[in-house]
């Protein structure tokens, strides 16, 4: 319980970061300089303990395609997205990733077993999104609701990240985390550098220390968590701490930001949290 404290703070903290980040550094640079510099931490953090990546090609191709899902594909949606829609807002809609695990695990592995309060929290989770993103629909159909939509994408990312994740049973937890931002660096420093030209760039002080702080704790320390807690508790007991993650994110947003919800999204908030919870938490025996 306590990483799975650990892992919600640590990333509930990262919708902050990327905020920070984005003012001043384009997003595919700031998700390729995420994935860059926690890569190489992980990688100097298991020299140091003696662990050595996998050298077969079909663990590498796993990794690959377990960066696409985690990491290259909703992280740079997100750090987008939040260019403008605020930290907190986002935090919640991420925070939907244990509903979107369920449905991929019931629809894919047929695991799951289907009680009332799972499809209650099904339903509960979807309301809030739609409470959150539907009415902003009606309003218009700019670039805020893309970009909220755009959020919704990488949380079905996320789910389908946690559910593949469960093939990484039996290596060292640093290794899939090593390895996946190891190959999202490679895919992402080429796009950065045609697309946006960070030797131009002139990012601020803040963001830089965003970067560093995203990269860091909400990446590399993270991400060596996550994997341990999926081999332990499997994909959907890990995502379960995305109704802790809500809370901190918010608060994070509301206290260093400056941010506020408006009472739709207070009341999406509300659904997303009771939606989340029924499926998580575990029923008494």
């Amino acid at each position: 319980m306590l990483l799975l404290f650990l892992l919600a703070t640590l990333w509930g903290g990262s919708y902050t970061f990327i905020k920070l980040g984005v003012a001043t550094i384009p997003p595919i640079t700031l998700i390729a300089g995420r994935t860059a510099i926690a890569g190489l931490l992980l990688l100097l953090i298991m020299r140091w303990r003696g662990v050595l990546l996998p050298a077969d090609v079909a663990t590498w191709r796993r990794f690959a395609f377990q960066a696409c899902l985690n990491s290259v594909v909703p992280w740079t949606l997100i750090a987008w997205a939040e260019r403008s829609v605020d930290a907190g807002l986002a935090t919640i809609l991420n925070s939907t990733s244990p509903i979107f695990t369920f449905l991929l695990t019931l629809a894919m592995a047929h695991r799951e077993t289907q009680t009332p309060r799972k499809l209650l929290g099904v339903v509960l989770g979807m309301a809030g999104i739609c409470l959150i993103v539907g009415v902003q629909a009606f309003e218009s159909l700019g670039r805020e609701l893309v970009a909220q939509l755009a959020i919704v994408a990488a949380t079905i990312c996320y789910a389908g990240a946690a559910v593949f994740s469960r093939g990484f049973k039996g290596l060292d937890p640093m290794a899939p985390a090593a390895g996946s931002l190891i190959c999202g660096a490679a895919v992402l420093i080429p796009f950065s550098i045609v697309m946006e030209r960070p030797w131009t760039l002139a990012p601020s002080a803040t963001s830089l220390l965003a970067l560093l702080g995203l990269a860091i704790f909400s990446t590399a320390f993270a991400l060596v968590i996550y994997f341990r807690l999926i081999d332990t508790l499997g994909s959907v007991g890990t995502t379960a701490q995305a109704y802790l993650r809500v809370p901190i994110g918010v608060a994070l947003g509301v206290l260093l930001l400056g941010e506020h919800l408006s009472a739709t999204a207070w009341a999406g908030l509300s659904c997303v949290v009771v939606g989340v919870a029924a499926m998580a938490i575990p029923p008494r025996k």
